[in-house]
């Protein structure tokens, strides 16, 4: 562009060829679409005026100016994020390093150590995730690595005699009854497709489908009297992306016994509603008009929470965003989930108070796609789980206590 202007300026340039004096005769075409306004008029229109011309070549300088400063800006932002993503890498380096050569080989001494708590709060590097989860969860049921291997040929063996059309006698004898028998072959094939489906990894035909359809075909076996339950294929698929298929089970069965996940996966409303009302002690505390324009818009907890807490935030924040909050949720344990789900309405208070009942459950049931992860950990951050000097447990704990002593003094529960 520059030397077309050279040239068009006046300035010493080589003599037409025969091929460009053959193209001054040819319909009109420019050289480039910037320099459009440099070029010479057809031979059968009157040539441009001087002022006209010397407006024209201002005109280019101008672009060509305003070209050369994109380009900079381009140059710039490219040149911050090659920073950025060298600095994130190289403390992600350094973390591995941390993670492997002090803090897992000391593990029980370490792990609760004020270091190691504000290294967990910034996200565990990806490669040493599944092993930290692992530690972190423990394996109170003492399952073993044999056990799974039992409880998925199990699995296998009623697998196939359904599909054979074995007898409902067969079926009644080996455990299963037909619901257990739905559970084990039509939901969980249904719910193993719509299981982080933009990946297509989990579908069938995928590489992780198998381990999916294992793990939860195994825990079915292992726990009949919870048998399989909607939500629990994400934190299987979570679980997988992090560690071999036999550790993966022995995590989700002891993920799955903790208090919380129990009480909700169980559906035991009665627990249900006790952890929905410790959740809104907290929440009052903290997002006090927010909390009077839900109460006043008659918006539960049960409509946005139940979705968070049965898949671990997996199906509802992007991959990447809930395997952080699984991180701190290891470390922290089930108070963390609904300190989350507080700092999640703190993020969006602004936009929820100005919603109605509708409008907020339809946001709260499909949050944004695009949250930004450190004001998002800053929210969660802000948030105070301390109420009147009682932290979390002690909260539940006077819930449960009043909970039960309105049950003793109801005559309509009593019987």
């Amino acid at each position: 562009m520059q030397k077309e202007y050279e040239d068009r300026a006046g300035r010493p340039s080589k003599p037409p060829s025969p091929q460009q004096n053959v193209r001054k005769n040819l319909d009109f075409e420019p050289l480039s679409t910037t320099a459009l306004i440099l070029e010479d008029r057809p031979a059968n229109l009157p040539a441009k005026p001087a002022e006209e011309a010397q407006k024209h070549r201002q005109q280019y300088e101008e672009m060509v100016v305003q070209a050369k400063k994109r380009e900079l800006k381009e140059a710039q932002r490219r040149k911050k994020q090659l920073e950025e993503r060298c600095r994130l890498e190289e403390s992600i380096g350094n973390a591995v390093l941390t993670w492997n050569n002090e803090i897992l080989p000391n593990w029980e001494t370490m792990w609760c150590s004020r270091k190691v708590r504000d290294l967990w709060w910034q996200g565990i590097p990806p490669s040493v995730r599944g092993k930290v989860w692992s530690l972190a969860i423990g394996n109170e049921l003492n399952i073993t690595h044999e056990l799974f291997h039992i409880c998925l040929g199990r699995a296998k063996e009623r697998w196939r005699s359904f599909s054979t059309g074995g007898s409902e006698a067969e079926n009644e004898d080996a455990g299963f009854s037909a619901a257990d028998r739905e559970a084990s072959l039509e939901l969980i094939k249904l719910d193993i497709s719509r299981t982080f489906p933009n990946l297509c990894i989990f579908q069938q035909g995928g590489p992780y489908h198998d381990m999916l359809h294992s793990i939860l075909g195994a825990y079915t076996c292992y726990r009949p009297d919870v048998g399989y339950v909607q939500g629990m294929s994400f934190i299987a698929a979570v679980l997988i992306l992090n560690l071999d298929t036999a550790d993966a089970f022995i995590a989700f069965s002891n993920l799955l016994n903790k208090p919380c996940q129990m009480a909700f996966f169980r559906v035991d409303h009665g627990l249900m509603l006790t952890y929905f009302a410790a959740f809104e002690v907290f929440f009052e505390e903290n997002l006090p008009k927010l909390f009077a324009h839900f109460k006043k818009n008659n918006l539960t907890p049960d409509i946005y929470l139940i979705d968070w807490i049965f898949t671990l935030y997996s199906k509802s924040l992007p991959l990447d965003l809930a395997c952080r909050i699984w991180d701190v949720f290891c470390r922290d344990g089930e108070e963390f989930l609904f300190r989350t789900a507080l700092g999640i309405l703190k993020l969006f208070e602004d936009i929820l108070t100005r919603m109605d009942f509708i409008h907020i459950a339809q946001f709260l049931t499909r949050l944004p796609d695009d949250l930004p992860s450190e004001e998002f950990f800053a929210s969660i951050a802000a948030i105070q789980m301390h109420s009147r000097n009682k932290k979390w447990a002690q909260v539940l704990t006077a819930v449960q206590r009043d909970s039960r002593e309105m049950e003793k003094g109801s005559p309509s529960l009593r019987h």
